[in-house]
């Protein structure tokens, strides 16, 4: 199944979290934050502004980004946990 979101959204795969500390401690699983990175899977085609235009997404598919800790809507499409968020979630690309 294939999923294209609508205006705004963004379609994000969150990156694996650390399995140590810097100083080599094993974080178990319950312990373990959820990241507040991704990879951008895919956008849609943009919001419109006030006069009906239609305003292109700043991400593409591929970047890299980090959003907030309850940013988006967790789904599972396909078997792979992913998160739908409006591109105004995200804070930043990261390079």
């Amino acid at each position: 199944m294939a999923f294209r979101p609508l205006h705004d959204r963004v379609v994000v795969k969150r990156l694996e979290g650390e399995e140590k500390t810097k100083g080599g401690i094993i974080i178990p699983d319950t312990a373990k934050e959820k990241p507040q990175e991704g990879k951008v899977v895919s956008v849609g085609p943009g919001a419109r502004d006030d006069s009906g235009k239609l305003v292109a997404l700043d991400v593409k598919a591929g970047d890299r980004v980090l959003f907030g800790k309850w940013s988006g809507t967790e789904v599972k499409i396909d078997g792979e946990d992913l998160l739908i968020m409006k591109e105004s979630d995200i804070m930043g690309v990261v390079s």
